[in-house]
């Protein structure tokens, strides 16, 4: 008979409304249902939500995702080849989850089956889905918002990995600059500060000096955002934060 949609929700610590978005927009469509026409999971639906999973903590947006999962070229083992990648190539924060694709690919391999329990223990009380529909919520409004929206529609899976890409090198570059101890308002930290607004111009919207400086002091004030950037390296938000506003004094003075 499979998995309920409520047995789903807590195998993977998603909202029942979660799974049934995603049924809705076809992303994983449940394979069977009950006599009373109630959605039943198969193995193979885990195996789906736990690859979705996976991508939406690297932050791909639903429509990117589906066009992945549904690549016929592709296959179970390359897709986890993939976010293996992309998950060794992030710091300390995420190493557990770049383990449990590890041990994903060798129970795949070796044909063991995993219990629906450890398919989704390294998302923890997490649901991907929360950030998007806060972002939705907090910016919804926003021209800003609308503008990243519509870039992000016309993004291929290659423009993803190049966005990708160039964060990671960002991260990396900048946790080396403050080991070298580059103060804040020297002046490569402030170039990598241009850098990175540059990026969210070039990617996502407008992004002029103001703006910037508000999204450098949310990035201290709001805790996931300083818990992305502390991941880098710890005290990354408050050093970018503080690079951004002299930048911005730089660029403007």
């Amino acid at each position: 008979m499979g998995h309920s949609v409520g047995q789903v929700a807590g195998f993977a610590a998603v909202t029942v409304r979660t799974l049934h978005h995603y049924d809705e927009i076809g992303l994983l469509v449940p394979s069977g249902r009950s006599h009373a026409g109630h959605r039943r999971y198969s193995d193979a639906d885990l195996d789906r939500l736990q690859q979705i999973l996976f991508y939406r903590e690297l932050g791909f947006p639903l429509d990117e995702v589906a066009a992945l999962l549904d690549d016929p070229e592709a296959d179970p083992r390359a897709h986890l080849r993939r976010q293996h990648e992309l998950l060794s190539d992030r710091i300390e924060k995420l190493r557990k989850m770049a383990a449990a694709v590890e041990h994903a690919m060798e129970a795949r391999t070796m044909g063991i089956d995993l219990t629906p329990e450890e398919k989704f223990e390294v998302f923890g009380d997490k649901d991907p889905e929360e950030h998007a529909e806060e972002a939705e919520r907090r910016w919804g409004g926003t021209e800003m918002y609308a503008e990243s929206q519509r870039r992000a529609a016309r993004y291929t899976k290659d423009d993803w990995r190049r966005m990708q890409a160039e964060v990671a090198s960002w991260g990396e570059r900048y946790a080396a600059l403050m080991e070298s101890g580059e103060p804040a308002t020297g002046e490569r930290a402030m170039d990598m500060a241009e850098e990175h607004r540059l990026h969210i111009d070039v990617w996502f919207y407008a992004c002029a000096y103001e703006m910037h400086r508000c999204l450098g002091d949310m990035y201290v004030s709001d805790e996931r955002f300083k818990a992305f950037y502390d991941s880098m390296r710890p005290g990354l938000a408050e050093h970018l934060r503080d690079a951004i506003t002299a930048n911005a004094a730089r660029r403007e003075g």
